[in-house]
């Protein structure tokens, strides 16, 4: 037996504002008129004690494959037939329903986004949606659903990625994520630096093995029964004698967890096996990898490594290394050995990006067709400047200065070609009479950001593996200034207008509301 879709995850996954503007705009036949629609974030997250001072772009495939399939159906337009406005008239005219049954699917519309693993930055379009101003309007929900949270979640990983010290991170959050969500953080997590991820389903979609060892659950279960922690490392290892990481904190982890382990590991060893590691998940994460370092050398097991959960974000790591560059060499520990074996858990901290738990990304009309087919630039001006949108039909250039670096992301028209004559003036978005003006040799590259990814209803190419998205990132981060990776306090990194694009700005400011 057949069932039909859940509107839960097909076109009606949007907001009911979107449909009741879609519905205006067909009785005022505006409904087919080309416009453009610019998704962007306006702030970095920032959580606290620390902030991030980049991001890197994730959901966009899935974004594709979604609107490759999601239309209206029958029982789409009957759920929609059903609604009632407060006299019992109904809420969407049969001709607008029978506009979306023939209309009503994303093939109408082109989008141009960056690609998934690069690294953003605010005001500057991660996607630009150009099609029927109805159905470009229905996609807003949607796009930034898929975009905003995997994209928060790309970039937390990053930061945790880069304050492991090229050491493996694991995401382990898919019992603490936003439940069906949490298959989006993991594949943004991913993208954004985790080696690999707990979750079984999401590691199959993508390709990647998924890994994990066993819960305190699985000691206490044998202790209960009269056996104990011995018995029960003996029992996991009898059953995975080469893939062996046991937990070693549910009694002591010095006095009996490490002790236990090292036991059953030197039983592998003597029937032909190699031990994988040993995991902490509770107390100072620093001293104990130190103390179970210095416990696994002494019997011979320099290759072991030291699985570390618990709570764990950047910072967190930032500091576990901090303590332990200190404290390691007294108790003849290598500190450069030690931190080469660690490898770290992340839960909680990196699903929920704690701290900064969404990110503020929106989308935006910035162009309309006029009755002859001219495109009109379209502007919300706001008290707040940041809050202010860049109008047109523009494009996103990154530029790399005479060290290969990024010095800034450059927003201009759709015809523009920055830096033709070798000189670029730049323009604050926010701040009147603020900018600076690059010159060559500072401008050794101008590299456009946005590709075309859908248009006449399907992708325009296939998907990149998980490896590709991976590479952009690291490429992206070898090219960005070391002050703008800091994990606290970073240098703030330049997303600036062309000429073009500020004077158009000012000048439909200025006819809104005066100087």
């Amino acid at each position: 037996m057949t069932t039909a879709p859940d509107p839960r995850s097909g076109i009606l996954f949007t907001d009911q504002y979107q449909l009741t503007m879609a519905q205006l705009y067909f009785e005022q036949d505006l409904h087919e008129r080309d416009a453009q629609f610019d998704m962007f974030f306006r702030r970095y997250p920032d959580y606290g004690r620390h902030q991030a001072g980049y991001c890197v772009a994730a959901g966009l495939e899935p974004l594709l494959d979604w609107m490759e399939w999601a239309s209206f159906t029958a029982g789409d337009l009957e759920v929609l037939a059903a609604q009632r406005n407060r006299d019992d008239s109904p809420r969407f005219s049969g001709g607008f329903l029978e506009w979306l049954e023939a209309n009503g699917d994303f093939s109408s519309i082109e989008l141009h986004a960056i690609p998934e693993g690069r690294v953003v930055h605010p005001h500057a379009p991660l996607a630009i949606v150009r099609g029927p101003l109805a159905m470009a309007q229905i996609l807003e929900t949607a796009l930034l659903a898929h975009l905003n949270y995997p994209t928060l979640i790309a970039t937390k990983a990053s930061r945790i990625w880069e304050a492991a010290r090229g050491g493996s991170v694991l995401e382990f959050g898919l019992r603490r994520g936003p439940l069906w969500g949490a298959n989006d953080g993991a594949r943004a997590a991913l993208i954004g630096g985790c080696d690999f991820t707990s979750n079984v389903g999401l590691s199959s979609s993508v390709g990647v093995d998924p890994k994990g060892t066993h819960a305190h659950s699985m000691v206490q279960v044998f202790m209960a029964l009269g056996g104990g922690e011995l018995e029960a490392f003996r029992a996991y290892a009898g059953l995975y004698p080469d893939d062996c990481v046991l937990l070693v904190d549910t009694i002591d982890t010095i006095e009996s967890g490490v002790p236990n382990a090292i036991t059953v590991f030197e039983e592998l060893r003597a029937a032909g096996h190699q031990a994988v590691g040993i995991r902490l998940d509770s107390g100072d994460l620093a001293y104990l990898s130190i103390q179970a370092a210095r416990l696994l050398d002494a019997a011979g097991f320099p290759d072991v490594g030291i699985v570390l959960s618990s709570n764990l974000d950047e910072l967190a790591i930032w500091q576990i290394l901090s303590q332990i560059d200190i404290e390691a060499p007294r108790y003849g520990v290598d500190p450069e050995a030690l931190v080469g074996r660690l490898v770290y858990g992340t839960g909680t901290r990196l699903i929920t990006s704690q701290g900064a738990s969404s990110l503020d990304g929106v989308c935006k009309l910035v162009a309309v067709d006029d009755a002859e087919g001219r495109s009109v630039p379209a502007i919300k001006v706001s008290d707040n400047r940041a809050k202010t949108p860049i109008p047109g039909r523009k494009s996103v250039w990154r530029v790399y200065d005479r060290r290969g670096i990024a010095t800034a992301d450059v927003i201009g028209l759709i015809d523009e070609r920055p830096g033709r004559d070798n000189t670029l003036e730049l323009h604050d978005p926010f701040r009147q009479g603020v900018g600076r003006t690059l010159k060559s040799p500072d401008i050794a590259e101008l590299e456009p950001l946005l590709e075309r990814a859908f248009h006449s209803g399907s992708k325009t190419r296939p998907a990149p593996d998980l490896d590709t998205m991976r590479e952009r990132r690291e490429t992206d981060l070898a090219r960005l200034d070391p002050g703008v990776r800091r994990l606290v306090n970073p240098h703030i990194y330049h997303v600036s207008l062309t000429d073009a694009v500020a004077r158009l700005r000012s000048n439909l400011v200025e006819e809104l509301v005066g100087e």
